[in-house]
């Protein structure tokens, strides 16, 4: 069975800008953008993996956040969603946003154009590397020993995987709030028809689910 490159649960506002610009420690998804506008559909889920009290929603949304880890065996991301840093690595302490146990459960690669040595936290390796989205995702592959690779963004990292036709499937959660400027996913989600199916579902929770896959 083929290994999929899949993006899961990635959230845009409803005209397409998926992050702000001007990272920061302090403002990861950049200068103008509260995460609660984006996200706050997931973390009302029952099975949001940071859920800490007991309930939370059922249904479509659910289902998205309960599915995020199956058959995961790689994740790739960009530096950006890494971390806030730019340029070489003014040192190693910085281990990405997660603490020490990261959610991801399998090896990470994230893109590069400084390198760094891999390390390992809790059940997650991080591997650096400075290489073209087909052969990053080529190690992807190997390291998740049958299963599929889910592509984590951020945005500019999904759209050269996108630009290089190497997506296999991907669910986008559009929320209804408009952001503006920022760095976007696309003008229209109708710019990924010639290349995708796409089912639209909309949920209870006001958000819009876009399901597509290869044609």
């Amino acid at each position: 069975m083929a290994q999929l490159l899949r993006v899961q649960n990635f959230t845009v506002s409803g005209d397409g800008v998926a992050a702000g610009e001007d990272q920061t420690l302090e403002r990861p998804f950049g200068s103008h953008v509260d995460p609660a506008q984006l996200f706050s559909w997931a973390g009302a889920t029952a099975n949001w993996p940071n859920r800490t009290d007991p309930g939370g929603s059922r249904g479509l949304d659910d289902y998205f956040t309960r599915d995020f880890t199956h058959n995961i065996g790689a994740e790739i991301m960009g530096r950006n969603k890494f971390g806030p840093q730019r340029g070489p690595w003014e040192d190693h302490a910085w281990q990405g946003w997660w603490g020490e146990e990261p959610p991801f459960h399998t090896p990470v690669f994230v893109m590069t154009h400084h390198k760094r040595p891999s390390f390992t936290l809790s059940d997650t390796t991080f591997h650096f590397v400075d290489d073209d989205p087909a052969t990053v995702l080529d190690q992807a592959r190997e390291a998740a020993e049958g299963k599929d690779v889910r592509l984590g963004g951020g945005v500019t990292t999904i759209r050269e995987f996108l630009d290089a036709g190497l997506i296999d499937t991907l669910h986008v959660a559009v929320s209804p709030v408009k952001l503006g400027t920022g760095l976007r996913l696309w003008d229209s989600p109708d710019d990924l028809r010639d290349r995708y199916h796409l089912d639209v579902v909309p949920s209870p929770s006001g958000m819009t689910h876009h399901l597509f896959w290869r044609k």
